[in-house]
């Protein structure tokens, strides 16, 4: 038997859309006011779904106290109230998009979660825009 379970968590952080390869003129063109030198921020909400085997003997997934407290020391203590592109190395050199912080936060966290289960990151920049990634 298989099922999925879902983390939910919340964080803020700034961000500016870049790419320094791109003239100015360029990167006002692709990114719009997401390019504003002086940044801007989200109100980010991150789902974390593992998908694999139910245990028979304690009846989990996972346990969901332990991926709580992945996701509080890897993601939320990185990132949440920070600039992303000047407070993170994983921005320095990677334009924080969405698609991107979504990538990121699957590394992390993959690395951390045996590859028995399935992990997939929901990453809502807004209500109604969101990525999803599968380490695929």
């Amino acid at each position: 038997m298989t099922a999925s379970i879902f983390r939910k968590e919340h964080f803020n952080a700034a961000h500016r859309l870049h790419n320094p390869s791109w003239p100015d003129s360029v990167n006002k063109e692709v990114f719009g006011k997401c390019n504003l030198p002086n940044y801007h921020g989200h109100n980010y909400d991150l789902i974390v779904q593992l998908t694999g085997p139910i245990d028979p003997g304690t009846g989990y997934v996972y346990d969901m106290k332990l991926l709580k407290d992945l996701i509080k020391t890897n993601v939320m203590e990185r990132f949440d109230h920070k600039n992303l592109n000047l407070d993170t190395d994983e921005f320095k050199q990677l334009n924080p998009t969405a698609e991107n912080i979504a990538v990121v936060i699957w590394n992390i966290l993959r690395e951390k979660i045996d590859t028995k289960f399935e992990l997939t990151i929901r990453l809502y920049e807004t209500e109604r825009n969101f990525v999803e990634y599968k380490g695929n």
